[in-house]
Parts: C-alpha cells; structure tokens; sequence
C-alpha cells in the first residue's frame, strides 16, 4: 500500500498494511513520541491489528489512558477499546532491570545467574548505565517479535524509543553496551585467573595494582568477579543487538520520527532520518507535532498589537489582542520551521499535528490524536 499522498504521511495505510509488523517512534526527548505511539497503537487495534506497545516512561496521565497504573514489563490488555472490527490492544512499560533480569535468567545457569544477580557492579549496571535502557528496549523488541512469531499474539509491535539526550543514542546504545560487556577492561579482569599464564603476567599485575588505586579493593573485587561470572554471556548480547539490528532493516519494520516545531527538535530528526538512510532502515515520514494553530488566521499579530497600542495598557479588549498577536507570533514561527523542514526534506513525507490545549489524559483523547495523526 502507498505510504505517501501528496508528499503527506498517510499513516492510516501504513497501520493497515498487514505487512507492516514493526513501528517505532523516535526523535527527542519532549517532542510526544509516546502519545503518538500509543495513539498510533490504539487506532490500529480498533481497526482490526492485534497490536502490542512498548512505552518507556510515560506521563502519569497516559499511563493511566492505558490502564497502566504501575510499572509493567508484561504486556496487558488495555480495557474500553472498541473490538468490533477484530483487534485488541495490550500495553506495557519497560522495566530496564527486569529485562536484563530476564535475560540472565534466560541465558545463564541457575548458579552462575545468582552470582551475577547479586553482584554490587551488575546492580549498578542494570539500572543506571548510561545505554542500558536503549539496548533493554531493543532486547524486550526482540522478546516481543519472537513470541509474535510463535503463538500469533500481535500482528502490530509499536515501540515507544528512550527518553535519550540524542535520538541517536538508539541506534547506538546496543553497540556500546556490547561493546563493553566485551570489552577489554572486563577481558583485562579475566587475564590473572586464566591458563598457565596466569603467574607470568606482570604487566597485568601492575594495571591490577593501579585499577586497584584508583577504583578500591572491594569496586575491583566485585567487577572481577561479575566479569567471572557473566563471561559465558558476553557473546550473546552482541549476537541479540546484530539479529534486531537487522530486524529493524526488514520491510516489516517502518520508522516514524516525531518532532516539535523547535529548531533543535527538527534538527535533531535531521539526523535521525539521515541515520536512518545511512543505516537502510525503513523511514515512513515524519510526525511534526504539537504545532500552534488558530482559528483566527486573517487577524495577524502587526493588526493585533496596533489595535491594542491604540487603546492603551489598560482595559480587556487590549489584554485579549496582545494575547492573540502572541499566539499569531507562535503560528508564524512554527509554519515557517515546519516549511523550511519540508524544502529540505521533500522527499520525506509528513503529517503535522496542531497542539492541543490539554494533556492527553484518557482513551478519547488518545483518538483525537489518532484522528489527527490520520490526516
């Protein structure tokens, strides 16, 4: 099905295409890639998608939107949808450290998982590690598409990406977290205890003598002995980041990059979609969000703000026409970000989303959005 009309993003055909298994939003922190992904979620459930959402963190009230009061890493089924047309909705928010939980359970022996699960140096890197979110939200992708596979859960995954400082931090986290886990400081751990080199090592001796200075005896005891433990799992984090890597190259999967009309979000999805050709991973468009509109277009700020100038500092009407000039000063500005964006990426197709006066907070609202991320 065509994904594009117009140079606009058609994402009613891209939720209806039964070959579209795979969407994951992305873009800055702040810009709604989660209300879009949940909208996205629930419009293509009440049109017939067996679908799941992967959110991270969502606001309060959309949690709650959702049924989601607590934080969850099981997907459940979100109430008051409408089910006529065949679909269902389940929802879930990521537990970084439950998911890396699961995954040394999974892959490791009963022993060794304790060992590594009460270690000081795997509690700290399970839930604060700079990356270890974005690669557990690609690890929980991987859990989710395969279960898809095996029973037929969901025919939709809807992914909610990080709250990162960078968008690309997504694409690029898994790499690093496997990168370290692999790394040559842990394999520098491992050196002393291993082979009949063990007592020839002197120059690993002195480096164990200044990491020992610097980081404390008990830091570097508990380090060497998750490294010890966790040795027989190193290979397997990089394999799972390359097989969902590669996941995310497939037809199945499509990119929706969200953006606020602020210069440092639009630049921010510059890159992205860049990356994103780079990477040949599938864009569908891009979602320019939360942009200032009025009913009032032909009244302009200059109109506004002489009004007002004549009838002084004081009185209602003066307060009312400087707040509308404002707003007309907010619409220009946005209009005219959200142009230079399209002139620069005409071949990317988009779809803008005026703002709304109030938070999302329920099902309704979430198809509001819905509808409007439908054109």
């Amino acid at each position: 099905m065509s994904r594009e009309l117009d140079g606009a993003l058609n994402l009613d055909h891209l939720i209806a295409d039964p070959e579209t298994r795979i969407i994951v939003t992305c873009g800055a922190g702040g810009v709604g890639k989660t209300t879009t992904a949940a909208a996205l979620g629930l419009r293509a459930a009440e049109q017939g998608r067996k679908v799941v959402v992967l959110t991270i963190d969502p606001a309060r009230r959309l949690a709650q939107a959702l049924g989601l009061t607590e934080l969850d890493n099981t997907p459940r089924a979100v109430a008051d949808i409408d089910e006529s047309n065949g679909g269902r909705l389940d929802a879930m928010m990521l537990d970084m450290k439950r998911t890396f939980d699961d995954v040394v359970l999974a892959h490791a022996s009963p022993e060794k998982a304790k060992q590594i699960l009460e270690n000081p140096f795997y509690v700290a890197l399970s839930s604060s590690f700079a990356g270890t979110q974005e690669y557990m939200a690609m690890e929980k992708l991987g859990q989710l598409h395969k279960r898809a596979l095996e029973d037929d859960s969901w025919d939709l995954i809807v992914v909610d990406t990080p709250p990162s400082r960078s968008a690309l931090d997504f694409l690029d986290a898994p790499e690093r977290l496997a990168s370290l886990l692999e790394g040559r400081f842990l394999r520098l751990l491992l050196a002393p205890a291993r082979g009949p080199l063990r007592l020839m090592s002197a120059g690993v001796n002195v480096a164990m003598s200044v990491m020992n200075k610097i980081l404390g005896a008990q830091v570097l005891t508990d380090v060497q002995t998750f490294a010890n433990a966790f040795d027989t799992l190193f290979g397997g984090f990089r394999d799972r980041a390359e097989k969902t890597v590669a996941l995310l190259r497939e037809p199945l999967t499509s990119f929706v990059v969200v953006a606020a009309p602020q210069n440092d979000a639009l630049r921010e999805a510059s890159y992205f979609t860049e990356r994103l050709r780079q990477e040949r991973m599938p864009l569908a468009g891009v979602v320019l969000n939360r942009v200032t509109t009025t009913q009032a277009q032909s009244l302009s700020a200059e109109r506004c703000l002489a009004a007002a100038e004549q009838l002084g500092e004081d009185g209602l009407a003066g307060g009312v026409l400087r707040l509308h000039a404002d707003r007309m000063q907010q619409v220009v500005g946005d209009q005219k970000r959200a142009d230079r964006f399209k002139r620069w990426h005409r071949a990317i197709p988009t779809v803008s989303v005026p703002a709304l006066a109030d938070d999302v907070h329920d099902l309704d609202g979430l198809r509001t959005i819905g509808t409007l991320l439908a054109g």
